[in-house]
């Protein structure tokens, strides 16, 4: 129980740091930024209390707002995936789910994917229509969330790949 907690402290301290020191200085062609901050979310324990875990997903939006000067966009980001995360391990892994036996690790590469991608996306969306909160500019939100969530895929899943343990 303590190597759980020590292991979500450490990492929601490394992936604040990394996406606050290194990640929020690219901007590349004007709209792509990767966001790997979201990863506590999408790895955290799925037995914890969720309460706790709603509460947690507002204090890592909240912390990187101070850190970029957002208003809150990120914190409302956070808290509407961490809310619908349950239905969307439901819908990605089915009756693993049910039985609350997802080990990340253990997921076929498909799936994780599949869960990665729709959180990400979901995340995106909502940021960047927030950031924006222009309908007219629909298009630059739906630019800036496909390319910003492909690059955050892309390193979200070379992380997880790389920083696993292989349990055999």
């Amino acid at each position: 129980m303590n190597n759980i907690i020590s292991t979500n402290i450490a990492r929601f301290i490394v992936l604040v740091l990394v996406q606050v020191l290194v990640l929020n200085n690219i901007n590349f062609l004007g709209y792509i930024n990767p966001y790997i901050y979201i990863l506590f979310i999408i790895l955290f324990p799925i037995k914890n209390n969720r309460l706790l875990f709603i509460l947690l997903s507002f204090l890592l939006g909240l912390t990187i707002d101070l850190f970029l000067d957002s208003g809150g966009v990120n914190a409302a980001a956070c808290v509407t995936i961490a809310y619908i995360r349950p239905v969307i391990l439901k819908f990605v892994f089915g009756t693993i789910y049910e039985h609350q036996t997802v080990k990340f690790n253990n997921t076929e590469l498909g799936q994780r994917l599949t869960y990665f991608s729709i959180i990400t996306v979901i995340h995106h969306l909502i940021l960047f229509s927030l950031e924006v909160f222009n309908t007219t500019k629909i298009l630059l939100i739906l630019k800036k969330t496909l390319f910003s969530s492909i690059f955050t895929i892309i390193l979200c899943v070379l992380i997880t790949i790389l920083f696993s343990r292989k349990n055999k």
